[in-house]
């Protein structure tokens, strides 16, 4: 899961523990059932720490699954980049994104599942993938790889796109995800300005193993 800057003492290891314990309980419920009405008591003893450590943390269970929301996002964000590290096309690293995502439906069940489910409100967050986007983005639109539009609007279209594919491929593991998400990639890729040529071959090449 992400992590910050490493606690310096005892006292702030323990806190950051307790923290993302917190978080990591609030993620398992999201996953299982979306359901944010577990009490506090409930989602407390999931962690296995003390009633009252709750509000050391969080002021309120919404601002708890907020977090576990954005915790998850961010793990999301930072596998891609570990996966994608050295590709410098654009068009790539938008297509790999597609790809990457369809096949952590299988590695990353959890996780796919809270981006499935509430990643929507989260698409221009600043954190997590959606960032990393907008900077591919960008970057496509100024080297002329893409052609000229909002990449904000772009980023709308893609993260919507992207939402789209995970819930099909939870919902049906029994289509071809790999197939689903070349095919989707490349009509992302051809509604910002590739040729459908080269669109089918970006989003063919070939991908890194998820570990």
């Amino acid at each position: 899961m992400p992590t910050s800057a490493p606690p310096r003492n005892r006292f702030e290891r323990r806190r950051a523990e307790t923290r993302q314990a917190l978080v990591r309980a609030a993620r398992q419920i999201l996953a299982e059932t979306g359901d944010t009405s577990a009490s506090i008591q409930a989602i407390a003893e999931r962690a296995d720490v003390g009633f009252g450590s709750f509000y050391n943390h969080f002021e309120s269970k919404a601002e708890l699954f907020d977090a576990a929301v954005t915790d998850a996002l961010e793990e999301f964000g930072q596998v891609i980049d570990e996966l994608v590290e050295g590709i410098d096309d654009p068009a790539e690293l938008v297509a790999a994104g597609f790809r990457l995502a369809a096949r952590m439906a299988d590695s990353h069940p959890e996780l796919m599942r809270i981006l499935r489910d509430r990643g929507l409100a989260h698409i221009h967050s600043e954190r997590g993938l959606s960032p990393r986007a907008l900077r591919d983005l960008e970057r496509g639109i100024a080297s002329g790889r893409f052609t000229g539009t909002d990449p904000t609007t772009a980023l709308s279209a893609l993260g919507g796109t992207l939402l789209s594919l995970v819930a099909l491929r939870l919902a049906r593991p029994d289509l071809d995800g790999d197939e689903a998400a070349a095919d989707l990639a490349a009509m992302v890729l051809r509604m910002l300005g590739l040729a459908p040529d080269d669109a089918h071959e970006v989003t063919r090449r070939p991908l890194p193993d998820i570990v």
